[in-house]
């Protein structure tokens, strides 16, 4: 018995969208970008944190705030091909990246990187 993911007529992923050689090349300049600012900044909270550090109980608050924002950073950040037109709407959405550092995408997956970033617009209304 195959699966209906196994026979000829369908593909497994055929709802993801496809991206060329380019596309990926320009995602991933973005993506990185955002990640690396994303980076500095919790490098600047955890040196401030550090410096205020006045009993042990302050360096477990630092440990446990580095601890939530690895995690953070770490669902939010996913380059896979099935994901990145979500990550691509939440960063814009965040506004870590903005549309013209996505420029050379082709409009379909703008218009899906846009709709992601509005439907969490909406969400946080």
């Amino acid at each position: 018995m195959t699966s209906p993911s196994a026979t000829q007529d369908s593909y497994p992923y055929q709802n993801e969208p496809t991206w060329s050689k380019s596309e990926k090349a320009i995602a991933r300049k973005a993506f990185d970008a955002a990640l690396g600012q994303e980076l500095h900044e919790v490098i600047q909270e955890a040196k401030r944190m550090a410096n205020e550090i006045q009993k042990s109980s302050d360096l477990w608050d630092l440990e446990h705030h580095l601890t939530q924002r690895r995690k953070e950073i770490d669902r939010k950040y996913d380059f896979r091909g099935s994901r990145l037109t979500d990550v691509l709407g939440r960063l814009l959405y965040e506004n870590r990246l903005g549309e013209e550092d996505l420029r050379g995408l082709r409009e379909e997956k703008m218009k899906s990187i846009r709709s992601f970033a509005q439907f969490l617009r909406d969400g946080a209304a």
